[in-house]
C-alpha cells in the first residue's frame, strides 16, 4: 500500500511511496489543486528523491498525480497567500528555494525516471514530466505551457530548455506563445514525450517500462542519459572523446563483466549495480 513520507513531518502528505519489482513510484497527492506544487510538496518530494537515491532497493522511479490531473504547476493561491517585498521577489525567491532544487534533483536523480502523465500537465507540471529520462502519458493527457499568455511570466521549471530541444524552435514557441492545449497522442507525436496510451493503460505500461529499467545496468542507463545530453553542445570530436571516456568508466564495472557472460552463455544478463 501507498504510504506517504512528508519531508516536513507536520505537514500533510502531499506526496505517496510504492515500492514494488525495484520501482518506487512516487504520486503527488494533492488532487483537489491539480497537484500543484505547493512548498510542502516539493520538500517532500526532495526529501523522498534523496532517500530514494541512496536505496539500493530501489532502481528505478515512477513520478505520477493523483486523482484527474498530473500537476498543474506552481501552487499560485500559496504565492498569494505570503505576498513578498515584490512580486517578482517572491517568484525568484521561490524558485531558488524550492523549485528550481527540485527540478535538479529529478534531472540529476542517480537511477532512470519514467513520467507517468495522467490528465492535465500545465506550466511547471510539464518541467517536472521532462525532467524524467521517460515520459508516457494518457492519450486524455494534455501539455498546456500557461507562463507566457495566462500570467506574462516566461515558460520555468527547465520548460526553456527542454521544449525547443524536443520539438524544435517553432513548436516550442508556438506551444509557449500561444499556451495552446497539446494532447498526449500529440505530445507523441511531436516528439515531446516518449508514447500515449489508452487512459487504463497508463500505469501498467509506466510500470512495464520501470521494470525494464530497473532491471538493467543502472549506471550503464544514467550515463546514457547524460552523454547524450551533452551531444546538444558538443562538436562530433568532443563527443567522440566523450564516448571514450565513459566506455573506460563503464567497461571496468562488474556490470560490463556481466553483460559479456551472459550474451556469451546466452542468457538474460542480472545486473547489480
Amino acid at each position: 500500500m501507498p504510504t506517504s513520507n512528508p519531508g516536513n513531518p507536520a505537514a500533510p502528505g502531499h506526496i505517496l511511496q510504492a515500492l514494488a519489482h525495484g520501482v518506487l513510484t512516487i504520486t503527488l497527492n494533492r488532487p483537489e489543486a491539480l497537484n500543484s506544487l505547493n512548498r510542502n510538496l516539493m520538500e517532500q518530494m526532495r526529501a523522498a528523491l534523496g532517500k530514494a537515491a541512496a536505496d539500493t532497493s530501489v532502481r528505478s522511479l515512477i513520478i505520477t498525480g493523483a486523482g484527474r490531473g498530473f500537476c498543474a504547476g506552481a501552487d499560485l493561491v500559496e504565492q498569494s497567500d505570503t505576498p513578498p517585498v515584490s512580486r517578482g521577489q517572491g517568484i525568484s525567491d521561490g524558485m531558488t528555494s524550492h523549485f528550481n532544487p527540485l527540478a535538479r534533483d529529478l534531472a540529476a536523480f542517480p537511477k532512470p525516471t519514467v513520467a507517468a502523465v495522467n490528465g492535465v500537465a500545465a506550466g511547471g507540471g510539464v518541467g517536472l514530466a521532462l525532467a524524467c529520462d521517460i515520459v508516457v502519458a494518457a492519450k486524455s493527457a494534455t501539455f498546456i505551457q500557461v507562463f507566457a499568455p495566462q500570467l506574462g511570466l516566461v515558460p520555468d521549471m527547465g520548460c526553456s530548455w527542454h521544449l525547443p530541444r524536443l520539438v524544435g524552435g517553432a513548436r516550442a514557441k508556438g506551444l509557449a506563445l500561444l499556451g495552446d492545449r497539446l494532447s498526449g497522442e500529440n505530445a507523441a507525436d511531436w516528439g515531446l514525450i516518449w508514447q500515449a496510451v489508452d487512459d487504463a493503460a497508463l500505469m501498467p505500461r509506466a510500470s512495464e517500462i520501470a521494470e525494464k529499467l530497473a532491471a538493467g545496468p543502472t549506471l550503464g542507463l544514467v550515463r546514457t542519459r547524460e552523454v547524450l545530453a551533452a551531444a546538444f553542445d558538443n562538436d562530433l570530436a568532443a563527443q567522440l572523446d566523450l564516448e571514450r571516456r565513459t566506455q573506460f568508466e563503464l567497461g571496468n564495472t562488474d556490470d560490463f563483466a556481466e553483460g559479456v557472460r551472459a550474451f556469451t552463455q546466452k542468457r538474460k544478463p542480472d545486473f547489480k549495480r
